[in-house]
């Protein structure tokens, strides 16, 4: 038995000692950024090479998609990219013929960003694919777990999303790097 098959449910190895908290919580972040890029593997497989797309370009398609007309603000809200990440997929994405963008009459400083006739029906043709993932991944899980697995990924982004009194980023203020003196 390989120590990997050998894991208990915390992450110890028969035989070996309880992990520390920071030994715990390192592991369930390393489990998450696994988790991250499994789900990637469809992405990266079927649609990547096929449609000459990037993931952050990906993501700005499918996030545009459900909620058009949007600006690039709300889609970087929305999944977590940073505002010059999601600048980057728009102008990629607009040079594709797969997106429009105008001017906001409401708010010269910002754009409506929505999806060209040819972006609409490459959404339609990803979004099962989107789909399969989501099925795959959660049909044999029960509903209050669904809901509590969803209630625990919505605090931790609430986390994440936290500023500081002088509305910095929270997370990247405890996560800096400290000066060694």
């Amino acid at each position: 038995m390989t120590a990997a098959t050998s894991r208990d449910k915390a992450g110890e190895t028969a035989g070996e000692t309880a992990p520390t908290p920071w030994d715990r919580q390192a592991l369930i972040l390393h489990r998450i950024l696994q988790l991250h890029n499994l789900l990637m593997t469809p992405f990266n497989a079927h649609l990547q090479k096929r449609y000459r797309i990037s993931v952050n370009e990906f993501r700005t398609l499918m996030t545009l998609g459900r909620m058009e007309p949007a600006a690039a603000h709300e889609i970087a809200d929305m999944t977590g990219l940073s505002t010059m990440t999601v600048s980057r997929a728009v102008s990629a994405l607009e040079n594709h013929g797969w997106l429009n963008v105008r001017r906001n009459e409401a708010n010269r400083r910002s754009n409506v960003l929505t999806l060209s006739p040819e972006g609409r029906a490459l959404f339609d043709e990803m979004l099962p694919v989107s789909g399969q993932v989501s099925d795959y991944l959660f049909e044999d899980m029960p509903e209050r777990e669904l809901e509590a697995f969803a209630r625990n990924i919505d605090a931790l982004i609430e986390r994440l999303k936290r500023v500081d009194e002088k509305g910095r980023s929270a997370f990247l203020e405890a996560t800096r790097p400290r000066n060694k003196a």
